[in-house]
């Protein structure tokens, strides 16, 4: 009899022993995801990244409207709204997910303990949201989503090889674009190649400033990641084939909206990766502060063979730098 009950004690102590992980999981499968989300401007990179990253949410088992909840904002480009807008966030959410630089500084301006992700940010150490890539040292981390100018400009050169002077178009006033601006100059004055620099300030400049420097003695058109060209792309697209010039260089979703060709990553792909950094922390009990800046992991050749084939370039002629 005592053996018995010794052996059916057993039992129970196993069966409860695999009950209560499953119990543990059950409670925290239900518990409720709650991510607010500033976006800073409308285009289709930045919409990339945001579905990327709910993708990956769901796919590990968060849906929206679940044990899911998604506070999503949008400035429209607008830097008055972002103040107001992160404090929202960040009063309605345990996590937050910034889409762009200015999105980030707001939030980090506003928020200094809750987690912050940041995603499609060229220099997070730069933009003062990091203090370094490998060791953040606060409350934010994320992906970046700097260029590979130096592929980008071999692009160039492979599709243009006669090319001696390159026209180059970007903001200004965003910190990512003069990061990547100063690389790519860098870049074609190593290979001897002259640069005509033409930058906006908003949407409203770009088709002056770009039917301007259409119009100058250059052999093709860069750019770089910019939100605003972004924003704009059919018109810059357009303002370029219409002065015969090929357009290179930028994300891949510019492209493909209407420039001719780069090599570069893909913001959908970007804003998985950033949920994967969201749910490692959560899943590994880590903080912001010891999770390294991410760069892309995959960078891929994007061709547009409509804007090829009007400007007569065959689209297999290009290939990846």
């Amino acid at each position: 009899m005592h053996k018995v009950t010794k052996l059916l004690a057993s039992a129970a102590l196993l069966v409860t022993s695999i009950l209560t992980p499953l119990a543990a999981a059950e409670v925290e499968a239900e518990e409720t995801l709650k991510v607010g989300i500033l976006q800073y401007v409308e285009h289709e990179s930045l919409n990339q990244t945001y579905e990327g990253f709910l993708a990956e949410l769901e796919a590990n088992g968060y849906v929206e409207g679940e044990n899911l909840d998604v506070n999503y904002l949008n400035a429209s480009a607008d830097n008055a709204n972002l103040q107001s807008m992160s404090e929202t966030l960040t009063n309605s959410s345990d996590y937050l997910f910034a889409i762009a630089t200015p999105a980030a500084q707001n939030l980090a301006n506003i928020e200094k303990e809750k987690p912050i992700y940041f995603s499609a940010v060229t220099d997070a150490v730069g933009a003062k949201l990091v203090e370094s890539n490998e060791a953040p040292g606060g409350n934010m981390t994320g992906t970046i989503d700097a260029g590979p100018i130096e592929e980008q400009v071999n692009l160039l050169i492979n599709i243009v090889p006669e090319a001696d002077r390159v026209g180059l178009i970007y903001n200004s006033g965003e910190t990512n674009s003069l990061s990547e601006a100063e690389k790519a100059k860098a870049v074609f004055a190593e290979k001897g190649i002259e640069v005509v620099e033409s930058t906006v300030t908003s949407t409203n400049d770009i088709s002056q400033i770009v039917g301007a420097l259409a119009k100058e003695d250059i052999d093709a058109i860069f750019t770089v990641t910019d939100n605003t060209i972004a924003s704009a792309m059919t018109l810059v697209g357009d303002l370029a084939i219409e002065a015969g010039l090929p357009l290179i260089g930028g994300s891949t979703d510019m492209t493909r909206e209407n420039g001719l060709a780069t090599y570069g990553l893909d913001y959908y792909e970007l804003g998985r990766q950033t949920a994967r950094m969201l749910l490692r922390q959560i899943e590994e009990d880590l903080s912001p502060s010891e999770m390294p800046v991410e760069t892309a992991e995959n960078l891929e050749l994007v061709v547009n063979e409509d804007v090829a084939e009007q400007l007569g370039i065959d689209p297999s002629s290009i290939q990846a730098p």
